[in-house]
């Protein structure tokens, strides 16, 4: 490995983390791994870097703590590289340099909850269809950890801002943050659609980067039957690239619905969402689709 410079200010937070993460390599392979992608040659194939560049960049994440090497494979031994809570913990790193991205690089440096038809937000999203979603578990509002993906032939991953029990829990503001109004509405429309949902075979979840106590008040409020999840620590958003805004200093996913069958496959990904109840058939539509 080539000798690296010593960043001289010891008691910077900022300089000793980019002394770690500071490089182009260095934060894309954590973004694959949070996408699933935990192999060499894969990762290799993914990130178009040489095997010199790619077992160096691996060799200090592995040494800073961030990846662990865990073995897949006794002869010859191999092994795979996983996120370690200290590399999870870089998850709001990687989305918050997204969300500058897609704000003020792709974008006109407005804070929106939707995006525009035809955007680079709504290309990302909609290349998911036929992507895979990764092992991973989200606290539902009950409390229990939960995986996103049921056992049943379909679920419905509706994504939302924030929605609240009460109205002065709301972040100021957000009235006036395009995309933002309509949570409750979306949950509740799915909760009176729900019957239709389960006799189509799908599951349905609401998704928000909120903590599960603020879900569960909302959904005993609004009586919903089906689980809140809580991806307060960003992994579906950073495992499938999910796109966000910030408001009241969270970080919040923009409304997207995403439909995955049983093996994980992302079937139908409708975003941006513009009319709410025609977003609910449209998903009930594709499980329909898929079901018949």
């Amino acid at each position: 490995m080539p000798q690296r410079t010593s960043l001289a200010d010891a008691d910077c937070a900022i300089a000793q983390a980019l002394d770690v993460v500071g490089d182009w390599w260095t934060l894309l392979i954590v973004r694959d791994t949070a996408r699933g992608v935990h192999r060499f040659d894969a990762l290799q194939q993914e990130l178009g870097v040489s095997r010199k560049v790619l077992a160096e960049r691996l060799r200090l994440l592995t040494d800073a703590g961030v990846l662990a090497r865990q073995p897949y494979q006794d002869r010859p031994v191999r092994h795979e590289y996983r996120l370690t809570p200290r590399g999870r913990a870089l998850l709001p790193a990687l989305i918050a340099l997204q969300d500058w991205g897609d704000t003020w690089v792709l974008g006109e440096g407005e804070t929106m909850a939707t995006t525009a038809e035809g955007s680079r937000e709504a290309e990302r999203v909609h290349a998911l269809v036929g992507t895979r979603l990764p092992a991973l578990e989200l606290l539902g509002h009950d409390g229990g950890s939960r995986d996103p993906v049921a056992a049943t032939p379909y679920t419905v991953l509706y994504c939302f801002p924030g929605a609240y029990a009460r109205k002065d829990a709301y972040p100021p503001g957000w009235a006036g943050i395009p995309g933002a109004r309509g949570c409750t509405l979306e949950s509740c429309t799915y909760r009176d659609q729900l019957a239709a949902f389960t006799a189509a075979g799908a599951t349905v979840h609401g998704v928000s980067t909120q903590r599960p106590d603020e879900q569960a008040a909302f959904a005993e409020k609004e009586g919903l039957r089906f689980l809140l999840l809580s991806d307060a620590g960003l992994a579906l958003t950073a495992a499938l690239r999910l796109p966000t805004f910030r408001a009241a200093g969270v970080t919040r996913l923009k409304r997207l619905t995403l439909v995955v069958d049983r093996d994980r496959t992302v079937v139908e990904a409708l975003h941006p969402v513009t009319d709410i109840e025609a977003s609910v058939q449209a998903a009930l539509a594709a499980v329909r689709r898929g079901t018949a």
